[in-house]
């Protein structure tokens, strides 16, 4: 991505337009924040409503008390949602629309508000009636609708847009996750592409602002339990080779959801092939209710150690169809923790198999952060937003670290894609990839 007209970015607080930048970083700080915390707690209490728990309880929990018939027909309803929601979004703007990343790269940051935010609702409530996509969508799409209001009003740059738009998706994680620093770094090298220091400053502060925000309406505490790993050369070495590995997944796993967005339907099957696709995941729910939701509650079993090998195996191979199937289909939601929930089946499943006394748990988290590093290439926020998540650091850092680098490098050297480009066309990825090309 271009980096011509970082200048119109100020550097300090006495720049010209320094005070109307600023107060839009604060804006969209404050505004996602409260987003993320609404759009969570609307999550929640749609969850318990649709399976018959209450807002404390997890989804596998509630789902794993019901009947086989009414997780068949909670996702079937949840299909239904989905087909009316696509005519809505057919008719607030034509064709599929703008992804924020689409956005960010070749229409400096604009977005069609209405249909985004609409897109975004639709997200939360599907995601909470089981669909196998991430919660954390939502508040990424409110987080750049947002920014791109605050740009409008405040008559910024589209160089500032662009920043902004990418602090505002940063900020919904941030927000949604409790995870400052982590939804900084992914703002940075994720959405925006640039690691520079006068888009430091900005990003940091929207992100902090958003955690501090949400944490009125959220519990302020690690979105993971983690029992602490002790450092040795033999989980060192399983980060080793757990990277190359996990490499070659990732991009199987990028693959995959980009042949789902090229074949999303189309006319009258946008109605259609979301109730037949929700119901098959309803139907696979009932011997594998874990597929069900974002992965969050499988990803915590594996930190556990609490999945025997056979399952993790099992869901090694049907979440990440699950998930294919639900965008396929053309639902709306994240692929964050959907990745990271796959990191950490494949990360617990190599642990069993590579013994060393070295915990399936332990290892479980350093595959989710080789898996989420490969799938975004986004090394280092992926291994901050695994600390913040997990609440640990310097037990997991080495092996980590070494997982990680060799996973992306892998995922690289073989597919230039993110999940976050799945919806780009190859000259598009390609002109993400040359600055002189990208430059708007």
């Amino acid at each position: 991505m271009t980096a011509g007209r970082l200048d119109e970015i100020p550097a300090t607080l006495t720049a010209r337009g320094s005070v109307r930048f600023w107060v839009a970083v604060i804006i969209v700080g404050a505004g996602t924040g409260a987003a993320a915390g609404l759009l969570t707690r609307m999550l929640y209490l749609i969850q318990a409503v649709a399976w018959h728990g209450s807002p404390h309880d997890t989804l596998l929990d509630a789902a794993s008390r019901t009947s086989a018939a009414h997780r068949v027909v909670i996702l079937a309803i949840a299909g239904g949602i989905t087909g009316l929601g696509q005519l809505v979004l057919r008719h607030l703007s034509s064709g599929n629309g703008i992804d924020v990343t689409e956005a960010i790269l070749f229409q400096a940051g604009r977005l069609p508000r209405m249909r985004t935010l609409v897109s975004a609702v639709l997200s939360v409530v599907i995601v909470a009636m089981g669909a196998s996509l991430g919660r954390e969508g939502a508040p990424k799409q409110f987080g750049a609708v947002i920014a791109n209001e605050a740009c409008d009003r405040l008559a910024l740059s589209d160089e500032q847009r662009r920043l902004l738009v990418a602090c505002g998706s940063g900020a919904g994680m941030a927000g949604a996750y409790g995870v400052p620093v982590g939804g900084a770094l992914f703002a940075l090298e994720v959405m925006r592409g640039l690691l520079a220091l006068r888009l430091v400053l900005p990003a940091l502060l929207a992100s902090l602002i958003a955690s501090g925000v949400a944490w009125l309406f959220l519990p302020n505490a690690p979105t993971y339990t983690v029992p602490g790993a002790p450092s040795s050369v033999a989980f060192s070495c399983f980060g080793i080779a757990l990277g190359p590995i996990a490499g070659l997944v990732s991009v199987f796993y990028v693959r995959t959801i980009t042949a789902a967005h090229r074949h999303r339907p189309t006319g009258h099957l946008r109605v259609v092939a979301p109730v037949v696709a929700l119901t098959l995941l309803g139907l696979a729910a009932t011997r594998f209710p874990e597929l069900l939701g974002n992965g969050k509650d499988i990803a915590q079993r594996a930190f556990d150690g609490h999945v025997a090998l056979g399952l993790l195996l099992a869901l090694l191979a049907l979440k990440p169809l699950a998930t294919t199937l639900c965008l396929g289909c053309g639902a709306p939601g994240g692929l964050f923790t959907p990745s990271l929930s796959v990191g950490a089946l494949l990360g617990a499943a190599f642990g069993h198999a590579w013994g060393a006394g070295v915990s399936p748990g332990a290892c479980a988290v350093v595959g989710a952060a080789a898996v989420l590093g490969a799938t975004t290439q986004g090394p280092l926020s992926s291994i901050v937003l695994v600390m913040e998540l997990t609440g640990h650091d310097r037990s997991f850092v080495v092996p980590m670290i070494l997982s990680v680098v060799t996973a992306t490098l892998v995922a690289r050297t073989i597919e230039a894609r993110s999940i976050y480009d799945a919806r780009l066309t190859d000259e598009q990825v390609r002109q993400r990839r040359d600055p002189a090309r990208a430059s708007a």
